[in-house]
């Protein structure tokens, strides 16, 4: 069934945007996008998916291989003892002198997990290794490979913006008609604002037109 994810602002990215826009989605590919009168006039049919803010294209992160394999992402039942944050440096070291392979592999689901609730839907850098927990994971969620990117100062965050790029220089790529339909919506006015809180303000992803995460 086609759907249109329709709000108060597109950011396709190598395009201007649009008010009160819409991206229709058949399948894992974009149809349509532009104007939502337009757009929902030549797919009558569609379901309409509304979201507050904008809608951009899903976004890349940089540090992929750093989040999955240097970090800890506690379960939310170890909430009360290692909080809800990835661990890091010593405290990952810590952990991992003990860690069984369940307990990596479920860390590894749930940072994929949470990449998705940042508007995440491509992975930037070597992810092909021996490590059967980060390979299969990887593999099975879907999210587009891309090469390395250049890696940015200070620790891993799954903020993609956490670096200080812009829209464009973190975006997967591109919203297009024809192109895989990777987009997120940020309940944010503009970009400006998306920038300065980040990509925490993430309501919904679509990652090859399934609606992946939803905050609402």
């Amino acid at each position: 069934m086609l759907t249109i994810h329709a709000a108060p602002l597109l950011l396709p990215v190598g395009a201007a945007p649009v008010v009160d826009g819409a991206v229709a989605v058949d399948g894992d590919r974009i149809a349509a996008l532009g104007p939502y009168e337009e757009v929902a006039t030549a797919h009558p049919a569609a379901r309409v998916r509304r979201w507050p803010g904008l809608l951009t294209p899903g976004l890349r992160q940089d540090r992929a291989r750093e989040l999955l394999t240097r970090c800890y992402h506690p379960d939310p039942r170890e909430a009360d003892e290692l909080g809800e944050l990835p661990l890091w440096g010593e405290a990952f070291e810590r952990l991992a002198a003990t860690m069984d392979p369940a307990r990596r592999a479920g860390s590894v689901r749930r940072g994929l997990q949470r990449m998705l609730r940042h508007g995440t839907t491509h992975l930037a850098g070597h992810l092909d290794t021996a490590d059967p927990a980060l390979r299969t994971a990887v593999a099975r969620s879907g999210l587009v490979r891309l090469p390395p990117s250049p890696t940015p100062p200070g620790h891993p965050d799954l903020d993609p913006f956490a670096a200080g790029g812009d829209l464009a220089g973190t975006a997967g790529a591109p919203l297009t008609v024809g192109g895989r339909a990777d987009l997120a919506a940020f309940d944010v006015p503009d970009e400006a604002a998306l920038r300065a809180g980040g990509a925490r303000a993430c309501v919904a992803t679509v990652l090859a037109g399934r609606l992946v995460h939803r905050a609402r």
